[in-house]
């Protein structure tokens, strides 16, 4: 789901209920907004943030029991932190708000601009943060063999190539299969050292052991631990060779 249709779910901590009601007021004309809890203090504030784990904190500095800066150090300890925006009405906080890493400064009574604008911002990160975790580099890879799922270190795959309906990976003790299309691994493993060598192979360059010439500018590649040499089409010679090469 793009994270900019996805509700922020959002908790409001302010001791002033004028100032909190007001700005839970000002969200309501953001439909991306999802308020899912609210808070006076600075105790209820860090329960609440714990428990609810919201994407964002509209967060007042002078509460009591615990200020701003305090809880937004205790966010800071967690898994999956909140985007913070200190909500006040002194501006001389600024400097120790933006060093705990506040993802805005909003100064009471708050400007609806500055207030859009902010929200906009943290759409924006939000949707970065979430393509870095779509596209992190899988653990393993998950592939069929021996009636069993296997799941592969993507280091110890040699090669995998395109078999008529299905994709073939290769390690230098055993071949599996995955549902995968040769293009989709290529996603996943782009953060590895694989490179696209024909159009039906994909090879692990850190495995390529010699690339010796075939025929009409083709070469063909010999991997460690593999008896199979590997196709590479002429159009990838050159670019292949930049790959690898130091």
């Amino acid at each position: 789901m793009n994270m900019k249709n996805k509700p922020i779910r959002t908790l409001v901590a302010d001791d002033e209920k004028y100032s909190r009601e007001e700005l839970l007021y000002l969200l309501g004309f953001f439909p991306q907004i999802e308020v899912v809890g609210e808070a006076a203090s600075g105790h209820e504030t860090a329960a609440k943030m714990m428990d609810l784990q919201p994407d964002l904190l509209f967060l007042d500095i002078e509460m009591p029991e615990m200020d701003g800066t305090e809880i937004a150090a205790i966010a800071k300890q967690m898994k999956q932190p909140p985007f913070i925006v200190f909500a006040t009405a002194y501006p001389q906080f600024a400097v120790e708000a933006f060093q705990l890493q506040a993802k805005g400064y909003l100064i009471k009574p708050i400007d609806e601009t500055r207030l859009a604008e902010t929200i906009a911002q943290v759409e924006d990160m939000l949707a970065l943060t979430a393509e870095r975790e779509r596209t992190k580099p899988p653990a393993k890879l998950a592939v069929e063999g021996d009636e069993a799922i296997h799941f592969l270190e993507p280091e110890s795959i040699a090669y995998a190539y395109r078999d008529e309906k299905s994709t073939k990976v290769i390690t230098a003790t055993g071949a599996y299969e995955t549902r995968l299309t040769l293009k989709e691994l290529e996603t996943r493993l782009a953060p590895y050292s694989f490179f696209r060598v024909h159009k039906s192979y994909l090879v692990n360059t850190a495995c390529i052991t010699e690339m010796n010439a075939w025929f009409n500018g083709a070469y063909q590649l010999k991997l460690k631990g593999i008896d199979d040499h590997i196709p590479v089409s002429r159009n990838y010679v050159k670019p292949l060779r930049s790959q690898i090469e130091l």
